[in-house]
């Protein structure tokens, strides 16, 4: 689970963002000051949960002494009408946090339900599926900590905490066997360094440098078996692009050890979740 320390931020933009210059103009003019309301969180759709501390956050932003009930925890699927929270807070507080607090909750919701349904495509293939740094700006944790939500594995979180040397890196260094020649020498014994290769002829130059992960960047099913074939366990085998829940079981079941999907956090759907007063 995140810490609430790295989540505050995000929710806290978000809600200036919603507020604006005056706040809730609406909920000034229609709503009594001191006027309770309980509400609770719903699904409409089934799905992964992921986000419900960025619900509760929104909300006690506004109001510190509003009671926010979990029913459920991220990471769990639930059906369409599960209740997933439950909270009574100023009626004032509540509605101007709605938005914030679902666009969150949505949004993370969508994501772990999406990686959970890759997971459940190459399920018993032995594969991983990880996502990738395709993330909206401002949100990479909460969308890295929904994949993991989902059954993923996150790869990188940012350039600086591994080596990945691209196809555009490559071509900087005039090759492979360069290119990880010079990231051998820079990198402290604790950073890992991943190769992106196009061809089976690439794949061997990277070989016979021991990366420890290469990247096998839209390769025919026919070329990954071999690609495995070839490797034999030397090293850590990510299959990347063309990837979608019609390709991933056919991909998984070559034999790599990870399928990145980019599609997790750049193309997943929001699950529609409401607020609802009760």
């Amino acid at each position: 689970m995140l810490p609430d320390l790295l989540i505050a931020p995000v929710v806290r933009l978000a809600l200036a963002e919603d507020l604006g210059r005056a706040g809730d103009i609406t909920a000034a003019a229609c709503v009594p000051a001191n006027a309770r309301l309980c509400a609770v969180f719903a699904t409409r759709k089934p799905g992964v949960i992921a986000g419900l501390d960025c619900a509760r956050l929104a909300i006690s932003a506004l109001d510190p002494a509003a009671r926010f009930t979990p029913e459920t925890a991220d990471g769990q699927a639930v059906p369409a009408g599960a209740v997933l929270a439950r909270v009574e807070a100023n009626a004032r507080a509540l509605l101007a946090a709605e938005r914030t607090a679902l666009n969150l909750l949505g949004r993370l919701s969508g994501v772990a339900t999406l990686t959970a349904a890759y997971v459940a495509a190459v399920e018993g293939t032995g594969a991983r599926i990880a996502d990738t740094r395709k993330t909206t700006p401002g949100l990479r944790a909460l969308e890295k900590h929904a994949v993991l939500c989902g059954g993923g594995v996150n790869h990188r979180f940012g350039l600086d905490d591994a080596i990945l040397i691209k196809d555009n890196h490559v071509a900087a260094c005039g090759g492979v066997g360069p290119a990880l020649q010079r990231a051998r020498a820079y990198a402290g014994h604790l950073v890992r360094i991943e190769i992106e290769v196009d061809t089976l002829d690439q794949l061997d130059e990277a070989l016979a440098q021991a990366p420890d992960v290469i990247m096998l960047d839209n390769f025919s099913p026919e070329d990954l078996r071999t690609a495995v074939a070839r490797a034999a366990g030397r090293v850590t085998l990510e299959a990347s692009g063309g990837v979608s829940l019609q390709t991933v079981r056919t991909i998984a079941e070559t034999g790599v050890d990870v399928v990145s999907v980019g599609a997790l956090t750049h193309s997943a759907p929001v699950l529609d979740i409401g607020l609802d007063a009760v």
